[in-house]
């Protein structure tokens, strides 16, 4: 499978999984779970056909491991905007995670810190590197330190995902750290 069809099922994938299901007449689970056979049939009634084996390889090789298959089923393991419980544990997130965004958006995170928009958390990442790649997809990046650490010991509910982004319902200002200081 290239490259660029890799590419073309992953955002297929995540579109129909993450936000618009119904668009091919799927209805997800509570926990956002769909039968394999049942999304490869809706998929290709709705004119985009890919086979058990593509699916395969994109849940496989994708470098952020954006899906998950347990058994006959397929969910997306964050990012939802449909209303989805993805039955995480609350986790006790290391002292400090980061944030990438771009400038733009800064003034509005100082004043009313990080939120969740359009999908069910705040996403966040253990490290640096991820935080700049994920920045860097809207412009220049720019990296925020979250002190998740007195965030946690302040009573903030994180959870973490099978692919090891962290998630959590927002972050207030005070516990942001911007580059070149606050």
């Amino acid at each position: 499978m290239d490259e660029q069809r890799t590419v073309k099922v992953s955002k297929y994938l995540s579109r129909h999984l993450r936000h618009q299901p119904e668009r091919i007449g799927l209805a997800p689970d509570p926990g956002g779970w769909v039968e394999i056979d049942t999304l490869i049939a809706a998929a290709t009634a709705h004119g985009f056909a890919f086979t058990r084996e593509e699916l395969d390889h994109v849940v496989a090789t994708n470098d952020k491991q954006r899906f998950v298959i347990e058994g006959t089923r397929i969910r997306a393991s964050q990012g939802h905007s449909i209303d989805v419980d993805l039955g995480l544990p609350p986790a006790t997130p290391p002292p400090y995670l980061y944030h990438g965004t771009v400038a733009r958006h800064l003034d509005a995170i100082r004043a009313e810190g990080l939120r969740p928009m359009s999908r069910h958390d705040v996403h966040l990442s253990a490290d640096r590197d991820t935080a700049t790649r994920v920045g860097a997809r809207r412009g220049r990046p720019v990296v925020l330190t979250v002190d998740s650490g007195a965030m946690h010991r302040d009573g903030h509910v994180f959870h973490i995902s099978a692919n090891g982004v962290w998630l959590t319902a927002t972050v207030p200002p005070r516990y942001l750290r911007f580059p070149g200081g606050n």
